[in-house]
């Protein structure tokens, strides 16, 4: 099945080149959940702070449970710091 996988900040240099507005289709099967994404897309799971569903907050306890639909968007940021 196809979602969308959106990388942003520093997470933009694991995007792949045919990527546009940090934003990449992505082919995955049907037991596929957060961090089957991230670990196929080689993005670091502790770089990977922030992930959004369908811009709905995924707790860490839920992303190697919760299983990805046909055409969801799985956004990711890293840490942030700020002052």
């Amino acid at each position: 099945m196809r979602i969308i996988v959106k990388l942003y900040a520093s997470l933009a240099e694991y995007l792949p080149p045919e990527a546009q507005s940090n934003s990449f289709p992505f082919e995955i099967d049907a037991a596929a959940t957060p961090h089957t994404v991230l670990d196929l897309c080689r993005v670091p799971r502790a770089r990977a702070h922030l992930l959004l569903i369908n811009g709905t907050y995924v707790p860490p306890a839920e992303r190697d449970t919760l299983a990805l639909a046909e055409g969801d968007v799985l956004a990711a940021w890293p840490p942030v710091a700020g002052g």
